[in-house]
């Protein structure tokens, strides 16, 4: 997400195989989830290839089928600059998304035409950000920031707003929100003082629905009336000097991280202008997100037939203060089709389903599943610096869980995009030892399967594109 330009000239190859042949007539669907479809299209593996000292190359590898066999990158492929997340826009853009820091950074697209991927022209300069989604043909990135000098109380301290970009990628062009306009505001978001931010994007029955995850007291809202949003007996967490580092920085006056773990919030947007605000709540779980680094990993997605699950993983467990921990076990509620409140019939304890493990993403795979990334121990033994290793498939409607078998034992990540069609999962998988591979997942059994194998270093997607 990033400032620097990734406009290198890339080099032409051939393509792995030719395009794939299969069942269906699907509609592209412009969601960044997980694509479950059945239809004509081309599997798409972004990797990465070692080179000489710490470098790595970056090559987009196609391949007829994911089932067996090897894939090299030599003298095949295309090369690229690499990306920290994949969506698969529509079925037929591939966009890179760029992860540089808190810097803003450039993002690419590119296509299957005439049998072979090309690079698109423009390149998308994204300012920085913590989460994304899609609206229409526009794919959205959003962080918190701060906002225009005009707007700094008596002390200087500014209040906090939405930065947004707007990605529309089939024409190529793109524009910023304007963070003067009031519905950006996000301090006192939730009318307790605090500043948010968002985590994952969904257009769901003409509306923007986006997981509210609140952050703590900024200067500005630390300082409203002498603190009158600092809770009693949480005053002495608010910061003496400046301290922390990259994600977990703070500034002196701030008191980081939210008084109110014990509760999940949704904000329902008219649109994607953010006009037209509404905020609807439980508490049956904490905040809906997972995280890595400074990225809020969505955790709020539509099934097949229509129904909103939101899904907690109590991320708020790591907090080091006893009172921003959460006591809510990780757990999902639901958003029914057509309505627009929590349904209060509906709640399962993940954590009970789960063995106790931490889950860091989860995916819509088809019906109503979910393949869940899960880490190998519970929360209070993790930071935002660790990686998923283990597999589970969620049936939502029933309350089913599965946990995946047939995966190596030393796994080290898993790729930031599966695929599903036709009940199955593929799921790119680095290992200890060893080449990374596409592991092909039963959503019914649960059992995995090693598929391809790649001679790279890491596999961090995988998708179909459908040719233009």
């Amino acid at each position: 997400m990033q400032f620097t330009s990734l406009t290198k000239a890339l080099l032409p190859a051939a393509l792995l195989a030719a395009t794939l042949t299969g069942c269906g007539t699907d509609e592209p669907n412009n969601t960044p989830s997980t694509p479950v479809v059945e239809q004509k299209g081309t599997f798409v593996i972004p990797a990465d290839v070692a080179a000489s000292g710490n470098a790595a190359s970056h090559v987009l590898l196609t391949a007829a089928n994911l089932s067996g066999g090897t894939l090299s990158p030599r003298d095949n492929g295309l090369l690229f600059d690499g990306g920290f997340e994949y969506i698969f826009f529509q079925n037929k853009y591939l966009c890179t998304l760029q992860y540089n820091q808190a810097n803003a950074g450039t993002t690419r697209s590119y296509v299957l035409r005439n049998g072979q991927l090309e690079k698109r022209d423009k390149g998308f300069e994204v300012r920085r950000f913590t989460t994304y989604g899609t609206w229409d043909d526009e794919l959205m990135t959003v962080s918190t920031g701060d906002s225009p000098k005009e707007f700094a109380d008596s002390h200087g301290y500014l209040p906090k707003t939405f930065l947004v970009s707007y990605l529309n990628i089939p024409a190529e062009t793109e524009r910023n929100n304007d963070s003067k306009l009031p519905q950006f505001r996000s301090e006192n978001f939730l009318g307790n003082g605090e500043f948010v931010t968002l985590s994952g994007l969904l257009q769901r029955e003409g509306k923007l629905y986006s997981a509210v995850i609140p952050m703590g007291l900024s200067q500005y809202g630390s300082s409203v009336d002498g603190g009158k949003y600092i809770r009693p007996g949480f005053a002495d967490l608010v910061k003496t000097e400046n301290g922390g580092r990259q994600s977990s920085a703070y500034k002196k006056g701030e008191l980081q991280w939210t008084q109110y773990p014990d509760e999940c919030w949704l904000a329902i947007f008219d649109n994607n202008n953010f006009e037209g605000r509404k905020l609807i709540k439980t508490d049956k779980i904490s905040y809906a997100c997972g995280r890595f680094k400074s990225q809020y990993f969505q955790m709020i997605w539509n099934d097949a037939d229509g129904d909103l699950y939101v899904f907690s993983p109590s991320f708020a467990k790591t907090m080091s203060d006893k009172r921003q921990q959460t006591t809510l076990p990780a757990g999902v509620v639901r958003v029914k089709k057509g309505a627009a409140d929590f349904d209060p019939n509906y709640y399962f304890n993940l954590e009970t389903l789960t063995g106790g493990r931490a889950f860091q993403r989860t995916f819509p795979v088809g019906g109503d599943q979910f393949l869940f990334y899960l880490y190998d121990k519970s929360y209070d033994k993790l930071s935002n610096q660790d990686l998923a290793n283990q597999l589970g498939v969620f049936s939502a409607k029933s309350g089913k869980f599965v946990s995946v078998s047939g995966l190596p034992s030393d796994v080290v990540s898993l790729g930031n995009r599966p695929y599903a069609e036709n009940g199955f999962a593929y799921v790119p998988v680095k290992t200890k030892t060893g080449n990374p591979a596409i592991y092909k997942i039963n959503l019914s059994t649960g059992v995995a399967t090693r598929g391809v194998e790649v001679e790279a270093t890491q596999l961090n997607a995988v998708g179909r594109l459908l040719p233009l």
